[in-house]
């Protein structure tokens, strides 16, 4: 029966911003398409302009990630369309700005749920048909990952968290012929940072579009590469954070959040607006995140 699924690449957070520019990448590379987002009118107005192309129009599933029936969700939905992953692409997360001390708790545990709970359990629920398609994974760091993050410390740790474990099971499932590749950008303008008010934190040097990320991803992917990052500058720094005191950095990361994290409060309230369009599902973090692709 396995035999007569299709075999299709699924894309978490497809809705926008990385995500999408992901999802127009691997399409017009010849992978059709399975995307997971809440947002189900931005998954469908990017289904139709990825078949405009004359492509294959992608399947949309409207489901929150960070639920945690949501893999069971979308393997229901693979089922009933006759699909199978060949590659999975983690993208999907979410970040607060502020001190822990200050944000809510809630909060802050629904973002670990999302960024580094249901990305293991995506990463682990379709071992066998990626296996079986000697496919591959593709998860969704950050810069953030090799640095602590004063004023954003959940945040930090939680890409922290993605880099480690994306390595490890880069090494793990390499001998059945699965690909592991972690993408660990620099700043992209997308709708985080605006919701967030993150904007202004931003240095231009290290910045790079969505599409030269997705790009730059797809490539590493395909090479079997374990660690992408997009952008000399940006390699330049995960060089420099190995080689500079790790204090150091605590300190420049702490001052240069410090006016960010006004901002963000500045700017909480249409974060909390935008970050959810539609209905509540149920997470804390899902009605006030501010997310990388919803």
């Amino acid at each position: 029966m396995t035999q007569d699924k299709r075999p299709v690449t699924l894309i978490t957070g497809a809705s926008a911003g990385i995500g999408a520019a992901l999802a127009r990448e691997f399409a017009a590379n010849g992978h059709e398409l399975v995307l997971v987002a809440r947002r189900e009118p931005a998954l469908v107005a990017l289904a139709d302009a990825i078949a405009a192309k004359g492509l294959p129009r992608p399947t949309v599933v409207a489901a929150d990630v960070a639920r945690a029936d949501a893999a069971q969700v979308i393997a229901a939905a693979l089922e009933r369309h006759g699909l199978e992953p060949q590659v999975i692409v983690n993208n999907a997360g979410a970040g607060l700005i502020g001190a822990a001390d200050t944000l809510d708790r809630a909060e802050q545990l629904a973002l670990i749920d999302l960024n580094v709970r249901a990305l293991t359990e995506l990463s682990l629920a379709f071992i066998d048909s990626l296996k079986r398609r000697r496919g591959g994974i593709l998860n969704v760091a950050s810069l953030a990952a090799f640095m602590p993050g004063p004023g954003r410390a959940v945040y930090y740790a939680s890409k922290a968290y993605v880099l480690s474990f994306s390595e490890a099971l880069h090494r793990e499932l390499k001998p059945h012929g699965v690909r592991v590749t972690v993408l660990c950008p620099g700043p992209v303008p997308t709708a985080l940072q605006a919701r967030a008010g993150m904007s202004g934190l931003l240095p231009r040097l290290l910045m790079r579009s969505a599409e030269a990320v997705a790009r730059e991803a797809y490539r590493g992917l395909k090479e079997g590469r374990r660690m992408v990052v997009p952008g000399f500058a940006n390699r330049l720094v995960t060089m420099a954070i190995r080689l500079a005191p790790r204090g150091l950095w605590l300190e420049l990361i702490a001052r240069r959040g410090a006016g960010g994290t006004h901002a963000a409060q500045q700017n909480s309230a249409h974060s909390r607006e935008s970050g959810n369009p539609g209905p509540s599902t149920g997470s804390p973090l899902s009605r006030g995140r501010a997310d990388e692709s919803a």
